[in-house]
């Protein structure tokens, strides 16, 4: 597998980086993350993680993705702003992209060979599939999307990992 961390992605004001120069030596937990979605709420419990555990080398990192029903369909700016403003999100959001399809980004090629808990790699279900990567770069924990923030089997792969 591809060092994660090298690949190269976009902010959301589309300016050039990496896993590697967003988090530096930090455990990343990447979401797939989306505006108008029943899952949207998580955006809470990802602000309480990087609250929680930011200072001992941890950010969440949200990759907008418009791939599921149309459920992330504004501008760089209204994505800004609607995290921002409705959830106080301070962590980094990288550009939208598709992470399923012909058309997937790069990182999800990667990411999507990883499996989840019960052995099952593949396509990314819906909004809200989080990735744990540590800080070599490789794929910690696969968490489906209906698999929220504050569930246990993700603080405690956080805590392993840091």
């Amino acid at each position: 597998m591809t060092n994660l961390r090298e690949i190269p992605l976009r902010t959301l004001d589309e300016k050039p980086t990496t896993l590697a120069e967003l988090a530096g030596e930090k455990v990343v937990l990447l979401v797939n993350v989306a505006s108008k979605c029943g899952l949207t709420y998580q955006y809470a419990g990802l602000v309480e993680l990087q609250q929680t555990y930011g200072p001992r080398g941890f950010t969440v990192i949200g990759f907008p993705c418009n791939q599921f029903k149309g459920q992330e369909p504004g501008t760089a700016e209204e994505i800004a702003e609607f995290c921002s403003a409705t959830y106080g999100v301070d962590f980094p959001l990288l550009a939208k992209n598709d992470v399923n399809g012909e058309n997937r980004h790069p990182l999800y090629t990667e990411l999507t060979r990883a499996a989840d808990v019960e052995g099952a790699a593949g396509d990314i279900q819906w909004n809200f599939e989080k990735f744990l990567i540590g800080r070599d770069g490789t794929v910690l924990g696969r968490f489906r999307p209906r698999t929220e923030p504050k569930d246990p089997a993700v603080k405690d792969a956080i805590e392993a990992a840091l």
